[in-house]
C-alpha cells in the first residue's frame, strides 16, 4: 500500500499524533475529533513505516464494539491479517487471555468461569439472604459497590485495618463470603479478572518480562475510563523501554461512580518522562453553535487539561431551551417536536432523548405511545438477558464447571423435574456446613441417604443427566452440535416447541436458533489457547465480548437513554430533558466539588452527541417518586450556556 494514503485523510494534529517518534504520547482527543482514525492510522504507521511486526503491537479499549471497529478498520487499511497477528482487545479480554494462559500461576482452576453482572447480582442476593441480613439496610446495589471497591484496592481486606463497628464488620463478612464462594466455585467477576491479571504480572517477573518484550508498542483508547488497577497494570506492561500512546478526553470522564479515575491523566504526566501532549480540537460532528455552548460549559471545570473544540461547519441552529410547566408538558413538547420532525421527512432513529435518571423515561414512554411515535429504550432487553438464552448458558456453564453454584440454582428445576424448595434447602444447608459446592452437597446427601423417595430419585436423575452430557461434549462434535444436543437433551427446546399457546413461543424458538447459529459462526477474537475447550472459549466470549443487542436496531424509532449511556454515540437531533437543580446536578453533587465537575462533564457529553439540532428542557414542577417537588431554578448548567447560542421558549 502507498504510505501517503495513511496520512492523506488526516488533519495536521492527527498527522502529528500518527507519525510522532516520541516514546510516551498523550493524545487529548476532544469529542468528535477522530480519535479512532488516529489509533488505526498509528497502528498502520508503526507497521509500514517503523517496520514493527504486528505481534509487537497491542491496542486496548473498553468495549468489544470499539475493539471490533478498530480491528476492522486496521484490516481494511493495511490488508487482512490473522487475528492473532495484532492484539486489539478490551482490558477484560486481555486479562482473560493472560489468566487462561497462566492459570496455575494465577491460582485459578483450568476451567474457571467469568461471572457476568446478572449472575453477580443473583449471587449477592443469595448471600444477603443466607447471612440473614436486612435487605433494606444491606441492599444488593450497595453490596456490589462495596465488593467492587474492595477489589479495586488490589489488596484484600485485612483484620488489622478494621474496627469493631458492627455495620463495617457485616460488610467485610459479606465481602469475604462472596470471595470464598467465588473461589470454591471457580468463578471470577470482571473486577477480579483485572485484579488477578495485575497481580500475576506483579508477582511473576518472568511472565511480565515476556509480555514487556513482546508488546513494544501499547496503545490505549478511552483512557479517561481507566481505574487505578488498569493504570498500574499499564505501567507494569509498558515498563521503561516500551512505547506508550494513550488517547482520551478528560472532559468525558463520567464513570467515577464505578472506579474510573480522572487523576490518571495527571499521574501519566508525572510518572512518565518527556510526555508529548498532542491535542485534537477539530470536531467533525457538530455545528459551531453546539460546540460554542459545550466549550463555555466545560470551561467552568477547574481540574481539566485545556482544549477548545472548533469546526469548519456552519453556525447551525440555535440551541432551543424550553421551560415546561411540569413533566407532562415537557414530554408533550418533546413528542410534538418529534412528530414535526417526522412530517418534515426526518428519520426518528436519528433522534435521541437523554436524561439523568432512568425514572425520567416513564412518562415520556407513555406519551410517545399515546401519540404513536415509535420509540425504544437503548439497550433494553439484550439477547443474552432473555430467559431461554440465560437458561441455556447456565447449562453450558454448569456442564463445564459443576462447582458453579449460580448455574446450579438456575437449572436444577428447569425444566420442572420435581426438585422443590425443601430439597434445595437441604442441599444448601449441607453445602454451607461442609464448605461444599451445591453439586458436591447433592452427591453427599444422596450417598448418605439424607433425602429419600421422589426427591432423591429426581436429584439422582439430574446428576446422571449432567454426567452423561459431560461425557457427550468430550466427543469430537462441533461446538454448535454440542450446544444443540444439550438444548434438546435437557428439555429446553421442548418447553417452547410443545407449548404453542405461549404468545411469544415463536420468538423463544427463534432466539434459541440464533444462539446455535452464533456458535456455528463463532471465531475466537483473541489468540487461541490449548488450556480451554471451544465451549469454554465460547462462554468466555459471551461473558466478555458480546455486547450487541440482537433485536432489530434498524427500525425508525427515537432512542431513549441516560446521559451515561449516550457516550460514544451521535444523533442528528438530541433532546436533553430534566435539567433542574437536584436532578442534574443531583443533590449529592451540590455540595461536592469533584462530583459537581463530573455532573458538568456529563452534560458536556450529552451536548456533544448532537450533530445539528440540540434542545434542552427543564420543568417548574416535577413528580419524583410520587411526590410533587417545586423546582426553585433550572440547572446551573443551563445558566452557564452562552445566551447568544440559545433560543428560549
Amino acid at each position: 500500500m502507498n504510505i501517503s494514503s495513511i496520512l492523506s485523510q488526516l488533519n495536521d494534529k492527527q498527522k502529528e499524533a500518527v507519525t510522532s517518534n516520541d516514546k510516551n504520547i498523550l493524545v487529548l482527543s476532544g469529542a468528535g475529533s477522530g480519535k479512532t482514525r488516529v489509533l488505526v492510522n498509528r497502528i498502520a504507521w508503526l507497521q509500514l513505516v517503523k517496520k514493527y511486526t504486528p505481534w509487537s503491537i497491542m491496542a486496548v479499549t473498553f468495549t468489544n464494539k470499539s475493539a471490533l471497529v478498530m480491528r476492522n478498520r486496521v484490516q481494511s487499511l493495511i490488508g487482512v491479517q490473522k487475528k492473532s497477528d495484532i492484539w486489539i482487545s478490551t482490558f477484560h479480554g486481555l486479562a482473560n487471555y493472560l489468566l487462561r494462559t497462566h492459570y496455575i500461576n494465577a491460582n485459578l482452576p483450568k476451567d474457571f468461569q467469568i461471572l457476568d453482572k446478572n449472575d453477580q447480582i443473583r449471587l449477592v442476593k443469595q448471600l444477603i439472604r443466607s447471612l440473614n441480613l436486612n435487605e433494606n439496610k444491606y441492599s444488593v446495589h450497595q453490596a456490589i459497590h462495596y465488593i467492587n471497591t474492595e477489589k479495586n484496592k488490589i489488596s484484600n481486606t485485612q483484620n488489622n485495618n478494621i474496627d469493631n463497628h458492627s455495620v463495617k464488620m457485616t460488610w467485610i463478612q459479606l465481602y469475604r463470603s462472596y470471595r470464598d464462594i467465588c473461589h470454591r466455585s471457580g468463578l471470577v467477576d470482571f473486577n477480579e479478572l483485572l485484579k488477578r491479571a495485575y497481580t500475576l504480572c506483579l508477582n511473576y517477573p518472568n511472565i511480565l518480562h515476556y509480555y514487556q518484550k513482546r508488546f513494544i508498542n501499547i496503545l490505549v483508547d478511552e483512557f479517561q475510563d481507566t481505574n487505578k488497577i488498569q493504570y498500574d497494570w499499564l505501567c507494569l506492561l509498558s515498563g521503561k523501554k516500551n512505547n506508550l500512546m494513550i488517547v482520551g478526553d478528560d472532559d468525558q470522564s463520567i464513570y467515577g461512580w464505578r472506579g474510573a479515575e480522572i487523576k490518571n491523566f495527571q499521574r501519566f504526566l508525572e510518572d512518565f518522562k518527556h510526555v508529548r501532549v498532542i491535542t485534537l480540537e477539530q470536531n467533525y460532528r457538530s455545528t459551531n453553535n453546539i460546540l460554542k455552548a459545550a466549550n463555555a460549559l466545560i470551561c467552568k471545570n477547574n481540574t481539566r487539561l485545556k482544549k477548545k473544540l472548533w469546526t469548519r461547519e456552519n453556525q447551525g441552529d440555535a440551541i432551543s431551551v424550553y421551560c415546561a410547566l411540569n413533566e407532562t408538558d415537557e414530554a408533550l413538547f418533546v413528542t410534538n417536536n418529534l412528530i414535526n420532525w417526522k412530517k418534515n421527512h426526518g428519520l426518528l432513529n436519528e433522534c435521541a432523548i437523554l436524561y439523568r435518571n432512568n425514572f425520567q423515561s416513564r412518562l415520556l414512554e407513555e406519551i410517545l405511545l399515546k401519540k404513536n411515535v415509535p420509540h425504544k429504550i437503548y439497550g433494553e432487553i439484550k439477547f443474552f438477558e432473555r430467559k431461554e438464552i440465560k437458561d441455556i448458558i447456565a447449562y453450558l456453564k454448569f456442564i463445564t464447571n459443576q462447582n458453579n453454584n449460580i448455574a446450579y440454582v438456575r437449572i436444577i428445576n428447569t425444566p420442572n423435574r420435581g426438585i422443590g424448595p425443601r430439597t434445595l434447602e437441604i442441599i444448601n444447608k449441607y453445602a454451607n456446613l461442609n464448605c461444599l459446592s451445591l453439586w458436591e452437597s447433592s452427591l453427599f446427601i444422596l450417598d448418605t441417604k439424607i433425602i429419600k423417595g421422589k426427591p432423591a430419585i429426581a436429584l439422582k436423575k439430574f446428576i446422571m443427566l449432567i454426567d452423561s452430557l459431560k461425557k457427550q461434549i468430550l466427543t469430537t462434535l462441533p461446538l454448535h452440535e454440542q450446544i444443540y444436543y444439550i438444548i434438546k437433551k435437557v428439555g429446553l427446546w421442548s418447553i417452547y416447541e410443545k407449548n404453542t399457546s405461549i404468545p411469544t413461543y415463536h420468538e423463544h424458538i427463534h432466539n434459541i436458533q440464533e444462539l446455535i447459529i452464533m456458535s456455528k459462526q463463532h471465531n475466537i477474537v483473541l489468540e487461541s489457547t490449548k488450556n480451554i475447550s471451544p465451549l469454554q472459549q465460547f462462554l468466555s466470549y459471551i461473558s466478555l465480548e458480546f455486547e450487541e443487542n440482537l433485536s432489530n436496531s434498524h427500525a425508525d424509532a427515537v432512542q431513549l437513554m441516560t446521559l451515561h449511556a449516550s457516550k460514544g454515540l451521535e444523533f442528528s437531533q438530541v433532546f436533553i430533558i430534566g435539567l433542574e437543580e437536584g436532578i442534574c446536578p443531583n443533590y449529592i453533587a451540590l455540595t461536592n466539588k469533584e462530583l459537581l465537575e463530573e455532573e458538568r462533564r456529563l452534560i458536556y457529553v450529552g451536548i456533544t452527541r448532537a450533530m445539528h439540532k440540540l434542545t434542552i428542557s427543564y420543568s417548574e414542577t416535577r413528580n419524583v417518586y410520587g411526590k410533587e417537588i417545586i423546582i426553585q431554578s433550572p440547572s446551573r448548567f443551563v445558566n452557564e450556556l452562552p445566551i447568544d447560542c440559545l433560543e428560549v421558549s
